[in-house]
């Protein structure tokens, strides 16, 4: 028996344990007395306090021991694993036995940087579902500190604490960490955007996410279009079915415009120019799409352009710029790419429409491809697409809803005649809304085409950075099984 403190009385001797001091399955004795009423006491307690305490450390043994094996569970999936597959990882899994996992998917746009993180849920044999998104958004765009890159670091930590907050701990090193940027980057000189990326990566290897060579990159426009095909496709489940119908997709960004569908005339196959055509690989399947990304064509980036104006440079001399797609009486500044210009209306001639458009056709003379085939296909619409729409309320600002094309035309021709006589809060309205339907018409739309707006479908956000992290982690798991 161990030495213990010893207490000598008139009375019989006795030992009880003492709280541990060297470890919770080390035990000590004392002696103390067993007289009196408090007998009872100064054996229970203590006797107690060990008890609970070589409860807990055995539980917490438990526990450290649990989640180590789900760690390594989920970080290396059985090779082979596919998306049709439900990988063995008893941390990962789901009471109902659906495998659960998650991504996290920067959007570094034009105009701010965005935070998606997605959790996933795969059914066994069964492609993904999604069952939860978080998101949030930061302004301005990773563009605008092109001359201060160390600045970019403090938002970017920002959004990667809304990601901690988000996924289990058990899961961060299994979650990959993704930045893509878009036409606001693409439009910045080489070595700035370079800059700005390495700045991202370098706080990006610092978090405790899955971090690959490629987490940092700028997504060129046919990527952007074909992850937002993805996106929309797979929230309407036309992914599920092999061969089922799918759906189309027109994306309108600030520096950028796509549109992409699944082709199902050789026709527009043959047709179709260079670059426009794509092979895609998702859930063990090929998809030919036709998508493409007008760089330039963004709703803000198509405004300078309406103005006269050149990306990236102040206005030669500080000259005003002068519009006639412009109130009239309108003098005023308008600031993009973090360059302000002071711009006006023009004395009208004729109809405010009339003149706007014919300076928009001229904007996009020869800079849109037209397809038939889009005649035919059931398309989704998004972004500023949505915002203008229900800027004038041809669908619920909240719910969005279903328009013609030919609406965006009635809406112009309303608003531009408004403005000669009333100048609105949205010198632009006339603009943009003029822009937009001669831009669908450019790619062949004719005015009695249906297009479906909505910024959600079944509650998740329509836009790139779900299929783009989605075909990530697909691209993850074929690295992990090439055979498949």
């Amino acid at each position: 028996m161990k030495k213990g403190i010893r207490y000598e009385t008139s009375r019989k001797t006795s030992y009880i344990f003492q709280q541990p001091q060297h470890g919770p399955w080390q035990t000590r004795m004392r002696k103390i007395s067993n007289h009196g009423s408090l007998r009872v006491a100064k054996v229970a307690y203590p006797l107690g306090l060990c008890v609970g305490l070589f409860i807990y450390v055995a539980y917490i043994k438990w526990h450290r021991a649990t989640a180590t094996q789900a760690f390594f569970s989920i970080t290396r999936a059985a090779p082979g694993t596919r998306w049709g597959q439900q990988a063995h990882s008893p941390q990962g899994t789901a009471a109902d036995g659906h495998e659960v996992f998650y991504g996290i998917m920067f959007d570094a746009g034009s105009t701010g940087t965005r935070v998606h993180v997605f959790q996933f849920a795969r059914p066994p044999r069964e492609t993904p579902t999604l069952t939860h998104e978080t998101f949030k958004a930061l302004k301005p765009g990773l563009s605008a500190y092109a001359d201060d890159v160390e600045k970019s670091a403090q938002g970017i930590q920002e959004l990667l604490d809304v990601a901690k907050q988000d996924i289990p701990f058990d899961f961060w090193k299994a979650t990959p960490l993704v930045l893509k940027a878009t036409a606001g980057l693409r439009l910045l000189p080489g070595e700035k955007a370079q800059k700005l990326l390495q700045k991202v990566k370098e706080v990006f290897k610092a978090s405790p996410f899955l971090v690959g060579d490629d987490c940092v990159s700028i997504m060129n426009g046919t990527d952007e279009g074909v992850s937002a095909w993805i996106t929309v496709n797979f929230l309407t489940g036309s992914l599920k079915t092999p061969g089922g119908s799918s759906v189309g997709m027109l994306d309108l960004g600030g520096g950028s415009t796509q549109i992409a569908f699944l082709p199902r005339v050789e026709g527009t196959l043959q047709a179709s120019p260079p670059g426009y055509l794509t092979a895609l690989r998702m859930f063990n399947r090929t998809y030919k799409l036709y998508s493409y990304s007008y760089l330039g064509l963004g709703l803000m980036s198509a405004r300078l352009a309406i103005l006269g104006g050149v990306e990236g440079q102040p206005a030669k001399d500080g000259k005003e710029l002068v519009s006639p797609c412009l109130s009239p009486s309108f003098k005023g500044e308008w600031e993009h790419a973090e360059v302000t210009y002071r711009v006006s209306g023009q004395k009208a001639v004729a109809s405010l429409h009339e003149l706007c458009a014919a300076r928009v056709l001229e904007v996009l003379r020869n800079r849109v491809h037209r397809t038939e085939e889009v005649k035919h296909v059931d398309f989704y619409a998004f972004s500023y697409y949505y915002d203008l729409a229900a800027g004038v309320g041809l669908i619920d600002a909240e719910k969005g809803g279903s328009l013609v094309v030919g609406d965006f035309e009635i809406a112009a021709k309303y608003v531009c005649r408004t403005l000669e006589t009333q100048p609105q809060s949205s010198p632009f309205a006339c603009m943009d809304l003029t822009y937009v339907s001669l831009l669908l018409q450019e790619f062949g739309f004719p005015r009695s085409k249906v297009l479906k707006l909505t910024r959600k479908i079944d509650n998740v956000e329509t836009s790139w950075a779900l299929g783009a992290i989605f075909h990530y982690i697909d691209s993850l798991n074929r690295q992990k099984s090439p055979a498949s």
